[in-house]
């Protein structure tokens, strides 16, 4: 399954610029594949400014945050593995979200074997056989309806 922090990350960025907010990120500079200027990382982080005015062609991939900025005059390219985005938030209210640590989950196994059958599902809908009790599978429930009370 794939890490829900890249759509979060997306969703956060998109309703902090709808409210007129300045989304910053929160970066732990030490994870591999980093790249963020280093003269400002303190304590193994970096908060970076990724408003629109601040940054061009800012992207929030599955796997990767990236942008192009200016730090100190320079242009640098900013890369940033999505498992190094610690957070996203407003400067102005502070509303914003940290990710905590996600549990690594596997991808689902593909079996796949030499005389396997795929047989059909019989509907829920209850057939004649299956109100004589002709087999042990269990009985359909009903479906659950409203009605209207007064």
């Amino acid at each position: 399954m794939r890490s829900s922090r890249p759509y979060l990350a997306r969703a956060l960025y998109e309703w902090l610029l709808d409210n007129d907010q300045t989304p910053y990120i929160v970066v732990d500079a030490t994870i591999e594949h980093v790249v963020v200027p280093t003269q400002f990382v303190q304590n193994g982080q970096i908060v970076l400014n990724v408003a629109p005015t601040a940054v061009r062609d800012f992207r929030i991939e599955n796997e990767m945050v990236s942008f192009n900025a200016r730090f100190s005059g320079e242009a640098m390219e900013v890369w940033v593995p999505i498992e190094a985005l610690m957070a996203i938030y407003s400067r102005e209210t502070g509303a914003g979200m940290a990710f905590g640590q996600e549990p690594v989950l596997p991808e689902p196994e593909v079996v796949e074997e030499e005389g396997v059958k795929l047989e059909s599902v019989p509907d829920a809908r209850s057939t004649a056989s299956d109100e004589e009790g002709d087999d042990d599978r269990p009985k359909p429930k009903k479906k659950p309806s409203l009605r209207v009370v007064k």
